[in-house]
């Protein structure tokens, strides 16, 4: 019985409760304004409806779960189109209810798939379009492009405004993407375990929908493989091989001063630190290669950064180092292991971690050959 409960209840995934009231929020928000601006379209006294439920099946998608594939953009526009206007032809050419529901949704489905734009929802939208009264009926093809059509867009927008301003980004992306080398080569975590063929392959043999994206998963995967190997090794602190003496520079200093640091000491990366020794940033080499131009041999602030930095900031920028470090900076604690700086380095791309303690003050960085040289020595050890 156990067996049997556990198949039709699957452990779902470890969500906190700043996610789940997040989620319970959106939905309140996106199906209320969606309600009132629908009434104030058509009118207080109009029979025609201003909301249709399928949207709550919509905001479920939009609100709680909107990295899945089925609740990107397309699928929500184009499923809710696709089956709008399936359900109101089948309702037209056949007269027997149940028989045009049954064909108005396996059609939808099947149209769905073509398109590359299915979501779930859309089955109720096509299922209203044969059984919903003659509210609905009477509207004929007018169904498709209101409430259909206009409630959709209505609740997109607010998801799209919800979820950003709240922390989520949707349309969804990776929230890590390794720095791009503009090379042929992957980023590091695709060189070890699975390839991106063995999992496509692997795919193809279960042949169904997985409702997760591909490079989700991907990432997913290899992620946890890290986590696997930096269980194995590098069980050395941070603190242990982290470098002390670090040269930081302030976010105000000129690009002039943070190259003259960078060609003095030898080194590739400067943190940066404002007056309580707390880390803000990051500038490397590749930043003032990147981000900078030069001019009589020095780095400068180009028109095209300029033109951006203005436009963000609403300020002109003044060829300083806070024109053009990283921001936010991934860092890491002196008591973390250096499997742990293994797998943030290798995730994010990066080739330095400084190394802060509490309030993010600045107390050493650590590099990718410090952390070769500490698996080395435990090898040897």
């Amino acid at each position: 019985m156990r067996s049997i409960l556990k198949k039709l209840a699957p452990e779902a995934s470890t969500v906190s409760f700043t996610e789940r009231l997040r989620s319970g929020l959106g939905a309140i928000f996106g199906i209320l304004v969606t309600g009132i601006l629908a009434e104030a379209v058509v009118g207080h006294e109009s029979t025609i409806p201003a909301l249709v439920a399928p949207m709550g099946a919509s905001a479920v998608l939009l609100f709680a779960v909107p990295s899945s594939p089925l609740a990107q953009p397309w699928p929500v526009i184009g499923g809710n189109l696709v089956a709008a206007l399936t359900g109101v032809t089948i309702g037209v050419l056949i007269p027997n209810l149940f028989v045009a529901s049954a064909v108005a949704i396996g059609v939808s489905i099947a149209l769905m798939m073509a398109l590359r734009c299915l979501h779930p929802p859309s089955g109720a939208i096509a299922l209203t379009a044969v059984l919903g009264g003659p509210a609905i009926r009477d509207l004929g093809y007018c169904y498709v492009l209101w409430p259909v059509t206009g409630n959709t867009i209505i609740l997109l927008l607010l998801a799209l405004l919800y979820n950003n301003l709240t922390g989520r980004p949707y349309p969804h992306s990776l929230k890590h993407s390794p720095t791009d080398r503009k090379t042929a080569d992957p980023p590091v975590v695709e060189r070890v375990g699975f390839t991106a063929e063995d999992l496509d392959e692997v795919l193809k043999e279960y042949d169904e929908v997985i409702d997760i994206d591909r490079d989700d998963l991907a990432e997913i995967l290899h992620r946890t493989e890290l986590r696997a190997f930096g269980r194995k090794v590098g069980t050395t602190l941070c603190r242990d091989v982290m470098s002390r003496d670090v040269v930081a520079v302030s976010p105000e200093a000129s690009l002039k001063h943070a190259l003259e640091l960078l060609q003095i000491h030898h080194i590739k990366a400067l943190p940066v630190t404002n007056d309580r020794a707390q880390v803000i940033g990051i500038v490397t080499q590749t930043d003032i290669l990147d981000k900078a131009s030069w001019k009589n041999g020095l780095p400068t602030i180009g028109f095209r950064q300029r033109l951006r930095l203005s436009m963000k900031r609403g300020q002109a920028p003044s060829g300083i180092v806070r024109d053009i470090m990283t921001a936010p900076v991934r860092t890491v604690s002196p008591q973390a292991t250096i499997s742990e700086a293994i797998i943030r380095l290798a995730e994010e791309g990066l080739h330095y971690l400084p190394v802060t303690a509490e309030h993010d003050k600045l107390v050493g960085i650590i590099s990718q050959s410090d952390v070769m040289m500490a698996m080395l020595a435990e090898k040897a050890a």
